[in-house]
């Protein structure tokens, strides 16, 4: 996953360019419905790709966990019980969205192409120094992605506010 670039095609692009929310006050209903709905989106797939990242990181520090205790078995014989919900250090947004996650292979292929850097496909190959470095490695990756998605978040939030301001003002409604 890459920074997002001024002037660039792809949705995050859009979502945190400097003039996204320049016309916040003058967009009629349809158009902030439209780009909150992007924003909305984007936040959505910038969850996906941070819960895959994470997902290695868990497989990682498994099998950290399997070298450092002697455990046997594999890590395939776990897999399950390392990917389950119950076992994830990290907590959500609070955040409701019913919107899936778009452009699932593009997602995939970014994640494969962080896990390619790092020779992560079979953790077990991978010397003690290796492993720490490529958890290092998806947790720099992992963090990038947190810090978009709460860039987005603040899009959204803007745009749902200015929503709500309008639809305050138009039924007579005061949101303090």
């Amino acid at each position: 996953m890459t920074a997002p670039m001024s002037g660039g095609r792809r949705r995050v692009d859009r979502v945190l360019a400097d003039d996204f929310l320049a016309d916040l006050a003058t967009a009629d209903l349809e158009t902030l419905s439209a780009k909150r709905v992007d924003a909305e989106q984007e936040e959505v797939d910038l969850s996906y790709v941070r819960r895959l990242i994470q997902g290695r990181i868990d497989i990682a520090e498994a099998e950290q966990h399997r070298r450092a205790t002697g455990a046997q078995g594999s890590i395939i014989d776990q897999l399950a019980s390392i990917l389950a919900d119950d076992n994830a250090t990290t907590t959500g947004s609070g955040r409701h969205i019913s919107a899936e996650p778009s452009r699932l292979d593009e997602h995939r292929r970014v994640v494969e192409r962080v896990v390619s850097d790092v020779r992560m496909s079979d953790v077990t190959v991978l010397d003690d120094e290796q492993l720490v470095n490529a958890i290092d490695l998806l947790r720099r990756h992992e963090e990038h992605v947190s810090k978009l998605r709460r860039r987005v978040q603040q899009v959204a939030d803007g745009l749902a506010a200015e929503i709500g301001r309008r639809v305050a003002a138009e039924s007579g409604a005061s949101f303090t």
